[in-house]
């Protein structure tokens, strides 16, 4: 260590909170500084108007992607309670964006749960050179300015306003990202996704940075993972039975909501989430999801004397070959494995889901005869 000695005490320690926290380890709330921790500013933002729809305060999001870099989340929700309007009912608009959110989540199984750590909007503010934030509420236009996460001066009213809402719009520090170039293509992906999880969404996304005419899309879909599959399958060749197999089902233990179809494609196609989030295999949802197939057709083979006693089960790889499914769970308190939330650990959902697809698939089975010997006679 050399002749002097290295002095530590307690003065040489430094506390940082807030956006101090976050701007000085930005990949601990957004996972890094690249392309992948800039587009999850988008998401922290997001969520909350996804969660304003979901929960019926509001009925449609719009995403922008500025000529100048920027983004504008814009909702028609209630509006964010403003604490200079002496306005209750939830935390208010400075709070919001400058106090990292630690308490429960009370969203529970009818939320969104994507955020990385689950603070909020204060991450991207906080990781933002600038940020405007506008809240339409009570028939008044308030309006407030920050940079580099701290305000510039309380909300002001600036004019009456038509309609409730809120809109914040962002530009991301240069300084921290090594990277401020949004990839649209990724944003379309992502909330056509969720539009298909949540039949509920409305969201339009729009890019204004291309030369010429912008790009603009919108994604809303009544008839949820059903519509999913469909769109999954559009590659998937011939299908074995036209109609795709759906169902849900309300438990204790979970919101349970499948779809699937068998093609004559070799290639298995399976995705699964959790409250939104996308899943990895392992995740016990998925293990109980082919639990439930290898049930239902196990037994409706045995029931047609298409297996006998002592046959073996139909093979796990034989009746995932030309499968495409969706497999979506919603918890109130979901068990992610790892900080990155790819694997969910709820040792309920397994049974709760194979218990699910065993009696709906069976069902449908029983319904669909023709279809069902064809198709299980397919498996062994």
């Amino acid at each position: 260590m050399g002749e002097k000695a290295i002095e530590y005490d307690a003065s040489r320690i430094e506390v940082l909170e807030g956006r101090h926290a976050i701007r000085k380890r930005p990949g601990m709330y957004v996972g890094s500084t690249g392309e992948r921790g800039l587009r999850q500013t988008v998401f922290d933002v997001a969520d909350r108007a996804v969660n304003e729809i979901l929960t019926g305060s509001a009925t449609r999001l719009g995403i922008t992607f500025l000529s100048d870099g920027g983004v504008r989340v814009d909702d028609d929700g209630p509006g964010v309670p403003v604490e200079a309007a002496g306005h209750t009912g939830g935390p208010g608009l400075e709070t919001l964006l400058t106090r990292p959110f630690t308490g429960p989540d009370t969203s529970g199984r009818h939320g969104l749960t994507s955020g990385l750590v689950g603070v909020g909007p204060c991450v991207t503010n906080a990781l933002s050179s600038r940020l405007t934030a506008e809240v339409r509420r009570d028939g008044t236009r308030w309006v407030q300015e920050y940079v580099h996460g701290a305000a510039l001066a309380p909300p002001v009213a600036v004019r009456p306003a038509s309609g409730s809402g809120t809109t914040l719009t962002f530009r991301p520090d240069a300084g921290i990202f090594e990277t401020t170039e949004f990839v649209f293509g990724v944003f379309v992906e992502r909330f056509r996704e969720l539009a298909f999880l949540y039949r509920d969404l409305d969201v339009s996304l729009t890019d204004e940075r291309p030369t010429g005419e912008p790009r603009s899309v919108r994604f809303r879909f009544p008839d949820g993972v059903r519509e999913f599959v469909a769109f999954l399958d559009t590659e998937a060749g011939t299908a074995i039975h036209p109609d795709v197999i759906a169902f849900e089902r309300d438990t204790p233990e979970a919101t349970v909501d499948v779809a699937l179809r068998w093609s004559g494609s070799r290639v298995e196609r399976v995705r699964g989430f959790a409250n939104g989030v996308p899943t990895l295999e392992g995740s016990t949802h998925l293990l109980g999801f082919r639990d439930g197939l290898a049930a239902a057709v196990g037994a409706y083979a045995r029931e047609r004397r298409l297996l006998t006693a002592a046959d073996p089960d139909p093979c796990a790889d034989r009746i995932g070959q030309g499968l495409t499914a969706v497999v979506s769970v919603k918890l109130d308190r979901p068990e992610f494995l790892g900080a990155t939330r790819g694997t969910l650990g709820s040792p309920a959902a397994r049974p709760c889901v194979a218990e699910t697809v065993r009696d709906q698939l069976g069902a449908w089975f029983t319904e669909q005869p023709e279809q069902a010997v064809a198709l299980v006679s397919r498996f062994l």
